[in-house]
């Protein structure tokens, strides 16, 4: 499988839901992703290049997908999605109301 642009190819992992007989959604990361997330005090930056934002995009569109129930999330840490250096990130779903 290849990325939408051509880049290269797109590393896929599998992360379960919602304990036992949750979902399980599908978060796909672009082998040239480069993510780093630094926190300043008073703000979070959230530094990635092109492939890194497309990738997180996507995160966020599994999250956002029909059927997701509230609470889902997926971790992100430094060595585990995110460049070396960088602070913990959480993308959770929350309530529909």
């Amino acid at each position: 499988m290849t990325s939408g642009n051509g880049s290269g190819p797109v590393e896929r992992t599998h992360v379960a839901v919602g304990g036992t007989g949750g979902p399980a959604l599908a978060f796909s990361w672009d082998a040239a992703a480069r993510i780093e997330v630094r926190d300043l005090g008073g703000e979070v930056v959230i530094e990635a290049n092109a492939a890194g934002l497309r990738t997180l995009a996507g995160h966020l569109l599994v999250l956002a997908g029909d059927g997701v129930h509230d609470g889902a999330h997926l971790h992100l840490e430094d060595g585990n999605g995110l460049e070396g250096g960088s602070v913990g990130l959480v993308l959770e779903r929350g309530c529909e109301e």
